[in-house]
């Protein structure tokens, strides 16, 4: 992902369902940070876009009309975690108004990995 579409409010992430098998999108924000975006989950890691990153983590991230192959993956490493939650974090408690630290200390982090281009 490039830096000029860092900056961007939202993202549109395309996970494949679990259940159905057909692509679902949801609207999110997200930061990204190294070449990886990251996600906040606010349910933990309930949703319907986690439960289908866990099931099959190829999908698709959209930023400014630019698709972007990615892995999902739930972040485990707790340094990875914390860098995921300040990322998104930074980039909303101004833009959004209110108070996002219980949001930011609660959520579950994701990383969408860029999926690189064989030669």
């Amino acid at each position: 992902m490039t830096p000029e579409h860092a900056d961007a409010t939202n993202g549109y992430l395309q996970t494949i369902g679990r259940v159905s098998g057909q692509p679902h999108e949801i609207e999110i924000w997200f930061a990204v940070d190294r070449g990886v975006a990251y996600l906040l989950s606010g349910s933990g890691g309930n949703s319907d876009w986690c439960r289908n990153l866990d099931a099959n983590a190829a999908a698709e991230f959209t930023i400014d009309d630019t698709a972007y192959p990615v892995l999902g993956r739930r972040v485990d490493d707790p340094d990875e975690a914390a860098r995921a939650r300040r990322a998104v974090f930074d980039k909303y408690s101004e833009r959004y108004g209110g108070d996002l630290v219980e949001w930011r200390d609660t959520s579950a982090p994701f990383a969408l990995d860029p999926i690189k281009a064989s030669r």
